[in-house]
């Protein structure tokens, strides 16, 4: 009995201990943790290219405007690039400006497009492709290789001299096309109608929610825009890879993503099947046997190179995202409108370049945008707009006042309409059992309230369409004006109706067909300028500053919650493109 006894107080303390070891274990990780985070938070981080560099691009996460640095204190938040916990980022500028110093280092000998599923919209595709074939007209090479490629990945990688693709890979090539989902049936069994006012036939944004399917409308405008840049996407690949576009076409009828890997090879697609040891093999061929050494994406940023530095400045202000009014993750005014205020205070700047990828969003945000713009324009700055993936709706709003615009041919554009969507519960409050009632001082005292809950009568509809009509014609005024164009012209190609960046600058929308260089180029030549640098807008943000903001003890579920509240008591007035996903 007493040796059990002393067993079991053996095991006790035992288990007490390997507990304090645990503690100390995970303090000192934690430690090591913070001191790692420091150092590489207050180190320089400049690479040094080697002769015989290969750039080598790894073709995964997803392509944003303009990347922040990761933050070294990710690891203690338990935000980290993976696990699918977060997307890799790339900043399309990145890209743009390491194929360019690619280009222009005699150290650096080729590119190496390598695997993997990149997130990126056709424009910006596009940029990234353009950049690459000029990349090539220095005599450098280009090969590409990967265990499967995304439709627009094979887009981009076309390009190469030698595309390759694993033994048992499959290249994804079937033509573009979407689904859009439609809740009016779901809204209709739970109780739920959602009033809408809209201004636009065909501002197809508010259909989800009063139709089963699309409109004839939607239908026409979303064929077109996918049929424009399918045919831009089959030329360019007809042109790298020598195949007609009937071929192209053909070979995508036929669903190649489920095709057997020697179909790619019998097709044109692909040069080669090849495993993925063997690239290093085919790299030093074309190194003449040298020893190679391959630079990654971050590395490539880290690359000191030789920027313009003029006293004069051109700011490049990037505005990406959904335009909010003062939260999200997009283009929040409250932030813009201080970025543009610091635009306009600062003496060296002679010129800007406004960087716009945006469906659209908040209608009052969009105005206050579009009011810092001009006030910058007012103090003699000749403004530039560069278009991306979108520019559509409100993201066209917060551009049309610009000096002169430019857009990729693929960009999604115009957009010019505006709509209301206010839920009725009416119904669903029926169904739970609960009543209300309402007092006020005046005829419509409860109006915010009352539309929510008891649905709108004809007066009050009247009066929000009102208000909706007035906003169309703001915004057709602000186009009209900007683009130097009558307002009835304006109305006759708005509508609501999305066109690709080639058809808007025959419809006067855009001035040109161009990338952010030629925007750059564009403002200089406005502001007279020569020698100038650049300024960017917003600056990258402070690590630090991110992991505190990491600390934040509202969780996602709460700032959620909130949203949906605010919706039901605030309805919002939205100028917001309809788009379908691109694949």
């Amino acid at each position: 009995m007493v040796k059990v006894k002393e067993n079991g107080k053996r095991g006790k303390n035992r288990g007490c201990l390997i507990a304090i070891l645990v503690c100390a274990a995970l303090y000192v990780g934690f430690c090591i943790m913070i001191v790692s985070a420091l150092g590489s938070l207050f180190s320089s981080g400049s690479t040094t290219v080697e002769k015989n560099s290969v750039y080598c691009l790894k073709m995964s996460g997803t392509v944003v405007e303009q990347a922040q640095e990761e933050s070294p204190f990710a690891a203690l938040t338990g935000k980290m690039p993976y696990y699918g916990r977060q997307e890799e980022t790339k900043g399309l500028n990145d890209i743009l400006s390491n194929i360019k110093l690619a280009k222009e280092d005699e150290r650096i000998k080729g590119i190496y497009l390598k695997g993997g599923k990149l997130g990126v919209g056709p424009a910006s595709a596009k940029a990234i492709r353009d950049a690459l074939a000029d990349f090539k007209e220095s005599g450098k090479w280009i090969i590409a290789y990967a265990e499967n490629y995304s439709q627009m990945n094979y887009y981009i990688a076309s390009v190469a001299d030698a595309v390759y693709l694993s033994p048992v890979g499959c290249v994804e090539w079937h033509g573009l096309g979407g689904t859009r989902g439609y809740y009016k049936r779901l809204l209709d069994k739970i109780g739920v109608e959602m009033q809408v006012l809209k201004v636009g036939t065909f501002k197809s944004a508010v259909e989800p929610y009063i139709r089963t399917s699309m409109s004839e409308a939607d239908r026409k405008q979303t064929e077109i825009y996918l049929h424009g840049i399918w045919d831009n996407m089959t030329a360019a690949v007809s042109q790298s890879r020598g195949i007609s576009v009937e071929k192209l076409n053909a070979l995508a009828d036929e669903m190649m993503d489920i095709a057997p890997e020697e179909a790619y090879v019998a097709g044109g697609l692909i040069d080669s099947l090849i495993y993925r040891q063997s690239v290093d093999t085919i790299i030093k061929g074309l190194m003449d046997g040298e020893k190679f050494h391959l630079l990654s994406h971050s590395a490539m940023n880290a690359v000191e190179r030789d920027e313009p530095d003029g006293d004069d400045e051109i700011a490049v202000v990037y505005a990406e995202g959904e335009i909010s009014d003062n939260d999200g993750n997009g283009i929040v005014a409250d932030e813009m409108l201080k970025t543009l205020r610091k635009v306009q205070k600062n003496d060296d700047v002679k010129a800007m370049v406004f960087r716009v990828n945006s469906p659209g969003g908040s209608a009052n945000a969009s105005e206050e945008i579009w009011h810092a713009v001009k006030l910058i324009q007012e103090q003699g700055i000749p403004v530039v707009v560069s278009m991306g993936d979108y520019a559509a709706s409100g993201g066209y709003y917060i551009s049309c006042e610009a000096d002169y615009i430019f857009a990729e041919p693929t960009t999604l554009t115009g957009s010019i309409g505006i709509f209301g969507l206010i839920p009725n519960w009416s119904k669903l409050r029926d169904k739970i059992g609960y009543d209300i009632d309402c007092i006020g001082t005046n005829k419509h005292s409860a109006m915010n309230s009352t539309m929510v809950a008891k649905g709108m009568d004809e007066s009050e509809r009247a009066m929000m369409q009102a208000m909706i009509e007035r906003g169309y014609d703001l915004f057709t005024k602000r186009c009209a004006e900007g683009r130097k164009m009558a307002q009835d012209d304006i109305k006759a190609i708005g509508e609501g109706r999305v066109w690709l960046g080639q058809d808007a600058v025959k419809l006067g929308l855009v001035d040109a067909l161009g990338n952010i260089n030629d925007a750059i180029a564009k403002a200089a030549e406005l502001a007279g300028l020569e020698d100038y640098s650049l300024t960017y807008y917003p600056a990258k943000k402070d690590p630090l500053e991110e992991f505190l903001k990491m600390l934040d003890n509202s969780t996602d579920e709460e700032k959620l919650i909130a949203k949906l509240k605010q919706l039901v008591k605030e309805p919002r007035v939205m100028m917001l493109a309809p788009v379908v996903e691109i694949r």
